[in-house]
């Protein structure tokens, strides 16, 4: 009777099935049909983190081998009045037994003396083995909701070893296994549950097909990693996430994307390999932006570049250009060594080093607007003008006795400070030309006694104002199709897209690491500061943003001591603010620790370096002792998985995307 009110309280408990299970044990047992049977051996040794089993080849053989890396679950011998539950262990590695240097010798004689045949004594005692197991945690009703399942990383108690029966899991109590913890929400599948890379069945018994399911709740506004080698599938899993998202918010459009492309997989299709992309399969979900469009390429939208509005981007862009164009005149790579301030960071400086940061910026303005780049100066002027912060503007703020002194020099009347970018380039041309006839005037020095003018200053300005027979700004005049004045404007439709639960594609293709980078961070900063505006305006409700990022080691700052980029941002505030990422890279060991630790999602697949795996173990200790398994596995798409909803890593053969 007792057992009969235990059943009924736990009826609508996924972990009823442990009574089935334990009852279609003992029938077997009972009937003698050992081969039916899922019992593969007894505990020999217990903690509360190992635990060591006693095994033998016969029950091996009925459950169809028992691989490194399998999951076992772990029973009281009885459940009479307790709670359906069971411990979940995973096979680590062959164990010694007491007998262990007996079966060596007496396996050394049979060779030695060659026998054809073991007697069946012999036999019997050499199939005996044990193994090492880790102790994963313990599946067992809610305490507050007998309907609900529970897991913990770690068992209540341990009590005598020959308490407890080992049993390798059916197909019913392996999808709790792994599916079980899963949030209810959204759930999607995303591939089958596979233990082994070798795929040859053991005593042939077929292993259970088990399907892997994740839920997209568990990646909205989290981080996610993918780690592997190149073509080893991580981009195939990151196009089912995307397609997971997509097909999820079919009704709802509660989630935007944007997906940044660097090798234009997402969006185009490669026919010679066979891949169709993101935008072909969804394309009333996704709209394509391209800087350098392909052939027949008419969905895509043109991008381009404003050089004017991120200076630091602007400036690096050009250089790659002019490193290309390969020249190599010194007054060129004076300038090429320029490094500009970002325009967020200069409202926390200081009063003179931030008004000397605006005037590098204003002379790179002036560059551009002498080498033809239009610009939407009304827009432009207002620049900086954050709350609390006066604007960039057109002045450079040099000293009233300077500016006469200069304008005197050239024979002109001080004209009123520069509102525009002609005047600017005005105002400089005369301040430059007394600085060059009247090198140690001190006019020249601030009131500290500090030049005007530093090495970046003199170099952007010999670029600007070139001595007879160099080309100066010029050179610059061909990079003029990559420029629009209004291209900041894209910003606000791909924004807009996105607050409607489209995925948006930026087709990078073709794109050097200067351009990429650009997009990234004026993109990414565009994302994140339009959340925040949400969040603080209470404007959040339930519409999330995911941002995927391939090759995420050129984008990351591997060591960013103040953690003030936009990316660590992104791991320390985006939950916050509704922003999950995506990213994907080869090496680990190349992503801001900041970063790593604070992602909670992880698809690793191939590593081959040690310094890889050690460093994964060290930000999520669930890939601990799996790391010989992960550099020894090659196939494509074979990946150790572990979500927000997992407490354990599960391997899985992730859906080819088709």
């Amino acid at each position: 009777m007792l057992n009969f009110i235990q059943k009924a309280e736990f009826q609508e408990n996924p972990l009823r099935m442990v009574y089935d299970f334990l009852e279609t044990e003992k029938k077997a047992e009972e009937s003698e049909h050992y081969n039916e049977m899922r019992f593969v051996g007894y505990a020999m040794e217990m903690s509360y983190d190992t635990a060591r089993i006693i095994t033998s080849d016969p029950y091996k053989r009925a459950v169809g081998g028992l691989p490194k890396g399998s999951f076992l679950v772990m029973l009281p011998d009885k459940l009479d009045g307790i709670p359906p539950h069971f411990t979940l262990l995973r096979v680590e590695d062959v164990a010694p037994t007491p007998l262990s240097q007996q079966v060596q010798q007496t396996y050394f004689e049979l060779h030695k003396k060659s026998m054809p045949e073991i007697d069946r004594w012999t036999q019997s005692e050499l199939q005996w083995g044990a193994l090492n197991t880790t102790v994963l945690g313990m599946f067992y009703p809610d305490i507050e909701n007998s309907e609900e399942l529970a897991f913990s990383g770690d068992v209540n108690t341990v009590v005598s070893a020959h308490r407890y029966r080992i049993y390798s899991p059916d197909q019913k109590l392996l999808d709790l296994i792994v599916n079980g913890t899963v949030r209810k929400e959204r759930q999607i599948s995303i591939g089958d549950l596979r233990m082994t890379e070798c795929r040859l069945p053991f005593a042939n018994v077929s292993p259970h097909n088990v399907s892997a399911q994740i839920s997209v709740r568990d990646f909205q506004g989290f981080r996610t990693a993918m780690f592997g080698k190149t073509r080893l599938g991580k981009s195939n899993v990151v196009k089912l996430l995307a397609e997971a998202v997509i097909k999820a918010t079919d009704e709802k459009r509660d989630v935007g994307q944007l997906i940044f492309d660097i090798n234009g997989e997402y969006a185009n299709d490669n026919p010679q390999d066979g891949n169709i992309s993101i935008r072909s399969k969804y394309s009333e979900r996704c709209q394509v932006y391209a800087l350098n469009p392909r052939e027949g390429a008419d969905y895509a939208k043109q991008l381009k570049l404003n050089f004017y509005e991120q200076p630091d981007s602007g400036l690096s862009i050009l250089k790659s250009f002019l490193t290309q164009a390969n020249k190599t005149s010194d007054y060129i790579k004076s300038f090429m060594s320029v490094e500009l301030p970002n325009v967020e960071d200069i409202p926390h400086m200081e009063q003179s080093p931030k008004r000397r940061s605006i005037r590098k910026i204003q002379i790179y303005w002036a560059i551009l607007h002498s080498a033809g780049f239009k610009a939407d100066e009304s827009r432009l002027s207002r620049l900086g003008g954050k709350v609390g912060e006066a604007p960039f503007g057109y002045d450079p703020h040099f000293k009233k006795t300077l500016r006469e002194k200069a304008y005197s020099n050239a024979d002109q009347e001080v004209p009123n400070t520069p509102k525009n970018l002609s005047e600017l380039l005005n105002e400089l041309r005369v301040i430059d030309s007394f600085r060059k006839e009247n090198p140690g005037d001190k006019e020249l020095k601030s009131s500290g006694g500090k030049d005007y003018f530093d090495i970046d200053d003199v170099a952007m300005l010999e670029f600007l104002f070139p001595k007879q027979g160099r080309s100066g700004t010029v050179i610059l005049r061909p990079f003029i199709i990559y420029h629009s004045m209004s291209a900041g404007d894209f910003q606000k439709e791909i924004l807009d897209l996105i607050d409607a639960g489209q995925t948006v594609i930026l087709d990078l293709g073709n794109a050097t690491d200067e351009v990429r980078r650009y997009f990234s961070d004026m993109l990414s900063r565009a994302v994140f500061n339009n959340q925040e505006k949400k969040f603080i305006s209470n404007n959040l409700s339930e519409h999330f943003v995911q941002l995927y990022f391939e090759e995420a080691h050129n984008l990351f700052p591997r060591d960013n001591k103040e953690f003030t980029d936009v990316y660590s941002r992104f791991a320390k505030e985006g939950a916050k603010f509704h922003i999950g990422m995506v990213y994907s890279t080869q090496s680990p060991s190349t992503i801001s620790q900041e970063l790593l630790a604070q992602t909670e999602n992880f698809f690793v697949g191939h590593l081959s370096s040690q310094d890889e795996v050690r460093s994964l173990e060290r930000v999520q200790i669930a890939y601990e002792g799996l790391g010989s398994e992960i550099m020894r596995s090659k196939t494509p798409g074979y990946m150790r998985m572990l979500t927000f909803s997992h407490r354990f890593v599960v391997p899985i053969q992730a859906y080819k995307f088709e």
